[in-house]
């Protein structure tokens, strides 16, 4: 009888550490353990996706010519800069024969309410200028031909002609600037 009880108990001693041990362990911290390896597996994976395409995207840059980044950097630049676009406008305007008076620079990030902000996805900002000039008007065909061919990414929003008898004419310009976020 002993030779049987002894195979019994042993296999009740195991169903109970089985059910009562085993089981909860294996399904609760290594079960999670498990999740949370496939959940690194998965980033690990995507982070080797990202990088691949960086380094893709950093030879094709790496492609480009020199010059044409340098062009682009100056059409479309990573700050806004505005005392070298002062700087470059005023020696435009003394090259033109126009006096400038007045810059005012405005940051546009105009919102209307209840509508969806654009300004956090929008990869291209722009500052608005405010432009007092006076001079004859050959002068100011000058300074925006100057502005036309100017290697920045400039608008024209707006022009205000202020009449004079003498021929030197104050006009009130906007432009509009634009620079990467």
């Amino acid at each position: 009888m002993n030779s049987r009880v002894l195979p019994l108990v042993a296999l009740i001693v195991a169903g109970g550490m089985f059910f009562f041990y085993v089981n909860p362990v294996w399904s609760g911290p290594i079960a999670a353990t498990k999740a949370a390896i496939a959940h690194d597996d998965l980033a690990l994976a995507a982070a080797k996706q990202y990088a691949a395409q960086q380094n893709a995207l950093a030879s094709e840059r790496d492609a480009i010519d020199p010059n044409d980044l340098a062009r682009l950097t100056t059409f479309l630049p990573d700050s806004v800069d505005n005392v070298g676009l002062i700087l470059d406008l005023n020696g435009l305007a003394a090259r033109s024969g126009l006096l400038l008076q007045n810059i005012d620079v405005t940051a546009n990030n105009t919102v209307v309410p209840g509508a969806q902000s654009t300004v956090a996805t929008n990869p291209v900002g722009s500052v608005d200028l405010s432009i007092s000039a006076a001079g004859p008007y050959s002068a100011l065909q000058t300074f925006l031909a100057g502005v036309e061919r100017s290697a920045r990414l400039l608008d024209l929003r707006s022009v205000i002609v202020k009449g004079s008898d003498t021929g030197v004419y104050v006009y009130q310009m906007t432009l509009r600037l634009y620079w990467l976020r």
